[in-house]
C-alpha cells in the first residue's frame, strides 16, 4: 500500500473516557479514531464528510502523569446553557512527550495537514500538537497475521488483547452533536511486546527504529 506518514508531536495529550464525567479523569493511552478525524477537521477548517477513508495511526508517549485542573460547571435551562457557573478542581492524567503518526492515502488530508488552519490539539484546547514531518508517499509491505500490532485501536471483533472501550468514530456537525459509529475497541498500548493476530496490516519502521504493523481502518459515515 502506498500511503502518505504524517509526524506529530505534543507536549501533552489527554484522551478523555467517553462516559466519564465526575472524578478522577484518566486518559485513554491512545487516541480514539474520532480524535484523529477531529485533528484532521481543524487542519482543514470545516467539517470533512467522510465516503471510503482509509486511515491507520500509531501514538506513543514517553510517560503519564497527574494535574489539577480548574472546571467551570455551567447550568442549564430548557436545554440551554446559561450565564450560572460554579467552578470546581478536578485531578485530569495526561500523557507527556507525545508522537503521532497518521497514515493516509489522501492528498487532501495532506495538504491540510501541511498549513492547518486551525491549531491542531492532542485532546484539550491546551494540549497544542505540532506537524513535524510530512512523507512522500511510501509503499508498505502487507502483512497477513500481524504480530506487531501496538500503539492503535483495533475493532473488538479481532479479540487482542488490550482495554476494551466503546468509542465513537465521529461526530455529527450539529448541535448538540451526535456519536457517529460508536463500537467496541481494543486499545493497544505502545509499551505491548509482539504477539499473534489474524489481523491483516501494512508494516513500518518508526523514527526510532522499531517496526511496527498498522491496521487501516475503513471510515463512511452518513449523518
Amino acid at each position: 500500500m502506498e500511503v502518505y506518514k504524517i509526524d506529530i508531536t505534543s507536549w501533552t495529550a489527554s484522551f478523555r473516557y467517553p462516559n466519564l464525567i465526575s472524578g478522577v479523569q484518566p486518559t485513554l493511552e491512545v487516541p480514539p479514531i474520532s480524535t484523529i478525524l477531529g485533528l484532521i477537521n481543524a487542519a482543514a477548517g470545516f467539517y470533512l464528510e467522510h465516503k471510503n477513508l482509509e486511515l491507520g495511526y500509531y501514538f506513543e508517549y514517553e510517560m503519564e502523569g497527574e494535574d489539577l485542573e480548574t472546571i467551570y460547571q455551567i447550568s442549564s435551562k430548557y436545554g440551554k446553557p446559561t450565564n450560572n457557573a460554579k467552578s470546581n478542581v478536578i485531578n485530569r492524567k495526561f500523557l507527556f512527550n507525545n508522537f503521532l503518526r497518521i497514515y493516509t492515502t489522501d492528498k487532501n488530508i495532506v495538504d491540510y495537514l501541511s498549513q492547518p488552519y486551525f491549531p491542531i490539539l492532542l485532546g484539550r484546547m491546551n494540549d497544542l500538537a505540532t506537524v513535524t514531518n510530512i512523507s512522500q508517499r511510501e509503499i508498505l509491505d502487507k502483512i497477513e497475521f500481524a504480530t506487531e500490532i501496538r500503539g492503535q485501536v483495533i475493532p473488538f471483533k479481532f479479540h487482542l488483547p488490550g482495554q476494551i472501550q466503546a468509542l465513537p468514530q465521529y461526530f455529527t456537525n450539529d448541535f448538540p452533536r451526535k456519536n457517529i459509529g460508536t463500537e467496541p475497541f481494543s486499545i493497544i498500548s505502545h509499551k505491548v511486546k509482539t504477539f499473534g493476530t489474524s489481523v491483516t496490516a501494512y508494516r513500518d519502521i518508526l523514527p526510532n527504529g522499531k517496526e511496527v504493523d498498522i491496521f487501516f481502518h475503513q471510515l463512511s459515515f452518513e449523518n
